[in-house]
């Protein structure tokens, strides 16, 4: 039979007992004294004696521990329906302490003000990693005046005592354009400051000491944000930025960019620099994110931006538009378009694909090129054909990497003046009016639009790696060519290498003196990035056969999609795919400022 123990109370009753065996002896005493006078008379000495003995009795037995408690204990389970046994225990020995540990200092420093980008060292910024932009803004057209509070959700990738965001709100002469009124972290009021660069017209960087290039407008704005506590590495950081004013246009070594004055709104396009002209971010394309963008406008005006147009709500003559772009996005493809634009909205019934297309009314009285239709008439067939051209473009790239799509066509950016590019913002692209010629030649179109696989899906890690955009769709157009024409990609890439610049030996020289891979910080829109790009895809392609190069279109956009990545990314999986060494091959046409041997 197993016997178990009751639990022992751990009640010490040493200090009880020495207390009655006190108060017995001093009665026994006191009964002592009395006692004895009485014997005196009555002669009874034997009993007395017996008495007096009892706390001597007590003493002893505390002495020897015979009435010593039981130590405490725990109690052992005891089988069900039985009684405990009684139990003698030695007290287990009283435990060692362990040592207690010292916390070590954590460390808080600033975040970097810029990424590590080299062509461009003051945009971006260290220290975090943007989740999620909330913009929530008003925009008035009869003063050109944004005013709002955006969210900038975030996470941590060091210790941060203060970290960056680009807002440029200032003026070259360091007037404010756009005034701060509140920042706060967490919830809690931020302290911050602004610092502001004077940036190179020429070559898009910071002005060196001493230099006699043009200065760029705006300069460079750093926005710092210093919270009240530290931020640990991987915690939520969520900042607040509310302010208002007039959004400075870009004027620096790639043309005009930034928030547009139109007679009825304004467009927001450009890039490289045009999202901190108006938001403050984290502005370069290695640090994507979500968009949640409500612009409140005037009734009677559209807002067109990124994604899905979530809701649209008006009060007090005033309608809020929210536009949400759930797929990660660089800050450059972000727009919020405001004007009188004739929409037309609709979903592809057999892909899911939302196409959401604007047109600004003007172009339906402005005579495209080549004559003999409205800018707006061709703009309309061209966007009509959108379904069609995606799903041409999935034939090589793979699946459409989003569930919107469309275009914006937009009127003068000034009077007399086009916007002398079109842009791929994300599902979204902008088209000045030259893109819809008269012939409707829908080569701009399939340009942007095959920027939704490179360039917007997958984005490029750093500047220097453009090629990866723009070779890419250039590439595009020469597939689609040959789809509505016959003239291969291979015709287009021999009549380049024979005669890249129509016949100009100075434009030839400075076409092959271009490095594809670093074209440097004021090249990155020069016309080889474009034509060498594709033509190295060319060269890919007739070195690993068609079954080889479009696997490597498809993986590279499904296998990228919604990240950052770099030319030597691309390489290593070129090589993967292929099986084969391209070193050489990547080399002579991505690496060497030559004319590469056939």
């Amino acid at each position: 039979m197993t016997g178990c123990v009751l639990a022992a109370t751990g009640f010490d009753s040493g200090p009880l007992l020495l207390a009655l065996a006190v108060i017995a002896i001093g009665s026994g005493a006191t009964w002592l004294l009395l006692a004895r006078r009485r014997a005196r008379r009555d002669g009874r000495r034997g009993s007395l004696a017996a008495f007096a003995a009892i706390p001597l009795l007590v003493i002893a037995l505390l002495a020897s521990g015979g009435l010593a408690p039981a130590p405490a204990q725990a109690a052992e389970p005891c089988p069900t329906g039985t009684a405990a046994a009684p139990a003698t225990q030695t007290p287990a020995p009283a435990p060692t302490p362990t040592p207690t540990e010292t916390a070590t200092p954590v460390d808080y420093t600033p975040g970097a003000a810029g990424i590590g980008d080299p062509y461009y060292p003051l945009d971006g910024n260290g220290g975090y990693d943007v989740q999620h932009y909330g913009l929530d803004l008003a925009y008035a057209p009869a003063t050109d005046v944004l005013s709002g509070t955006v969210t900038v959700t975030a996470l941590a990738t060091q210790n941060l005592s203060a970290f960056n965001l680009d807002f440029d709100t200032r003026e070259a002469d360091g007037s404010d354009s756009i005034v701060i009124s509140a920042v706060t972290v967490n919830g809690a009021a931020a302290d911050w400051s602004l610092a502001t660069t004077q940036i190179s017209k020429d070559s898009g960087q910071p002005q060196l000491p001493g230099s006699t290039d043009d200065d760029a407008t705006p300069p460079r704005t750093e926005l710092t944000v210093i919270p009240h506590a530290g931020l640990p590495t991987g915690s939520t950081i969520t900042t607040t930025v509310t302010y208002s004013g007039v959004p400075i246009e870009v004027d620096d070594a790639f043309g005009p960019a930034g928030v547009f004055r139109t007679p009825t709104g304004a467009v927001i396009v450009g890039q490289p620099r045009v999202a901190a002209t108006w938001f403050p971010a984290n502005d370069h394309p290695s640090d994507k994110a979500t968009f949640s963008t409500k612009m409140t406008v005037p009734d009677g005006l559209q807002v067109i931006g990124n994604g899905r147009l979530a809701s649209q709500q008006s009060a007090n003559g005033q309608t809020t538009w929210d536009w949400e772009m759930e797929k990660p996005m660089a800050t450059y493809l972000a727009t919020a378009t405001v004007g009188d634009y004739r929409i037309d909205a609709e979903t592809d019934a057999a892909t899911g694909i939302t196409y959401y297309d604007a047109i600004d009314p003007a172009l339906f009285t402005r005579e495209a090129e080549g004559g003999g239709a409205t800018v707006g008439d061709v703009a309309t067939s061209i966007f009509a054909t959108e379904p069609q051209v995606i799903a041409f473009l999935e034939k090589s790239f793979g699946d459409y990497p989003f569930s919107e799509a469309g275009g914006i066509a937009i009127g003068e950016i000034g009077t007399g003046d086009d916007l002398p590019y079109a842009l791929e913002n994300q599902t979204r692209p902008i088209y000045p009016a030259w893109s819809f010629p008269a012939d409707a030649d829908a080569s701009v179109v399939v340009h942007e639009l095959a920027h939704q696989w490179y360039g917007d899906s997958v984005s490029m890690e750093r500047w220097s790696d453009i090629w990866l955009n723009e070779g890419f769709a250039t590439y595009a157009e020469w597939l689609w060519t040959e789809d509505q024409t016959g003239f291969t990609p291979q015709q287009e890439f021999d009549a380049y290498y024979a005669d890249p610049t129509d016949g100009d030996a100075s434009d030839d020289a400075a076409f092959w003196a271009t490095v594809v891979a670093d074209p440097g910080a004021a090249g990155i829109f020069d016309s080889a990035v474009y034509t060498r790009g594709a033509m190295t895809l060319q060269a890919l392609r007739n070195e690993v056969g068609d079954t080889a190069f479009f696997a490597i279109l498809k993986g590279w956009a499904s296998e990228k999609g919604g990240t950052s990545a770099s030319t030597a990314e691309f390489e290593a999986y070129a090589e993967q795919v292929s099986g084969q060494d391209l070193d050489a091959l990547f080399t002579a046409w991505l690496h060497t400022g030559a004319k590469p041997a056939l």
